[in-house]
């Protein structure tokens, strides 16, 4: 929306009184003050129209999400949570439509838990009647392993009614349970028939030997792991020696292809890795680019609430790489330092010559900024003395290390400080010879 758009939505929802900014009464919420009037009224009834901008761009965001998400229940705290926000949020605009809205979009969360509840009732009905079907099954890895496919699909699907909980969750615990009771029982049956577990030991380790230098990565690593659950099930007593014997020869085969699959995945994110260095590293170097310009392209003030949006920015850009890291974070820090040291200089010479009766002269503005740096980076090097002085005092012990480390990130913000200020005056210098 234009400015003047913006302007006239901010009149139509707030006032001025008193030199601060008030929200017109609405719905039930009496009217209230959300700022004050910093610069001229228009700009600060348009600072605020801006801000319901922003409020109604979250919203909107959140909608988008609930429309496009599967699981719209888990929306609903944030739809709760952001209509709390419409009597509190210090903006303008029309803040009635954004609580009927999210009034909608909170009545239609709750119809959907509803109907999820009632379809996650008749899912948790057809398993249960699955699994009592099948509680009387020989089949054992065939009903284990969808008995397991059972209770997994039971565990992801979603909670029922309160006062049903009970009754389904005992009746489907006492069919699974039926079942691995009496499957449990036939393989004690079961150890005595060694010569028929030792064939089903060396037919598993067969079968992973014929399988440890496949390249079919995904399928192998479920045939392996579907081994290593048939290996679980055998049971038997043979020998200790015997058992030892086998499971080292079965498990050199697994640790084989796992092995051969863990340097895969490592050699593919080395290779990620280093793509999303690279992304990250061409975020940061345009915001770099574009801090080192900003006393360049735009006035003061908006440079330095532009340098505060690029640090926020840059706070959201991954990391990149150890080479570079430091290099880049130089460059932008001291850029941003800058626009910050010009900031609190000119707020300075206002000041000093806010009382003065007579226009100083270009030369005297030129020389006023060069010795008031002069006088900040005097203050400095007092301050880095005493930061100097105490981490020289301070002993080797662990104990420390936290308080070392503060010192010295200090100390190397101070001496960034101070380069700035030195680059500032040399500025100024130059000026100055060209207007001499």
């Amino acid at each position: 929306m234009e400015n003047n758009d913006l302007l006239k939505e901010a009149k139509q929802y707030g006032f001025i009184q008193d030199q601060q900014v008030w929200l017109k009464a609405f719905m039930n919420y009496p009217a209230r003050k959300v700022g004050e009037v910093k610069e001229s009224e228009d700009d600060s009834l348009l600072y605020f129209a801006k801000r319901y901008e922003m409020f109604q761009e979250k919203v909107n965001g959140l909608l988008e999400r609930i429309s496009s998400s599967e699981n719209k229940g888990s929306f609903l705290m944030k739809v709760l949570h952001m209509k709390e926000q419409v009597g509190n949020y210090d903006a303008l605009g029309n803040f009635e439509e954004i609580y009927h809205t999210l009034s909608k979009a909170e009545e239609d969360i709750n119809d959907t838990i509803k109907q999820n509840r009632e379809k996650n009732l008749s899912i948790k009905i057809g398993l249960i009647q699955e699994a009592e079907a099948l509680q009387e099954s020989i089949e054992w890895k065939e009903t284990s392993d969808k008995m397991k496919e059972l209770r997994a699909t039971w565990i992801k699907t979603g909670p029922v009614e309160k006062e049903l909980t009970d009754e389904i969750e005992e009746r489907f615990k006492n069919a699974l349970e039926g079942f691995f009771e009496r499957k449990k029982n036939f393989f004690e049956d079961k150890k005595q028939m060694q010569n028929r577990t030792y064939e089903r030991y060396r037919d598993l380790i067969n079968k992973s030997i014929g399988l440890q230098n496949s390249e079919d990565w995904e399928n192998t690593t479920a045939k392996l792991k579907e081994l290593q659950n048939q290996w679980k099930d055998i049971g038997g007593t043979l020998p200790r020696a015997t058992t030892n014997k086998l499971w080292t020869e079965f498990r050199k085969a697994h640790n084989h292809f796992f092995e051969r699959l863990k340097q895969k995945i490592n050699r593919e994110k080395t290779q990620s890795r280093e793509s999303f260095y690279e992304v990250n590293l061409q975020k940061k170097t345009q915001l770099v680019d574009e801090a080192e310009k900003l006393l360049q392209q735009k006035g003061l003030g908006e440079a330095v609430k532009r340098a505060k949006e690029l640090q926020a920015e840059w706070k959201k850009v991954g990391p990149v790489h150890p080479s570079v890291s430091d290099t880049v974070w130089e460059r932008f820090i001291k850029a941003c330092d800058k626009v910050f040291e010009m900031s609190s200089l000119e707020h300075y010479i206002r000041k000093r010559q806010m009382n003065s009766a007579e226009k100083p002269s270009a030369t005297d503005n030129l020389n006023a900024r060069i010795n008031a740096l002069k006088e900040f980076i005097k203050s400095d090097r007092q301050e880095l003395e005493v930061l100097e002085t105490n981490l020289g005092k301070l002993s080797d012990s662990p104990g420390n290390d936290s308080f070392r480390n503060m010192l010295q990130g200090k100390i190397r913000n101070y001496n960034r400080k101070i380069n700035t200020k030195n680059q500032l005056i040399e500025m100024f210098q130059s000026q100055l010879s060209t207007v001499k």
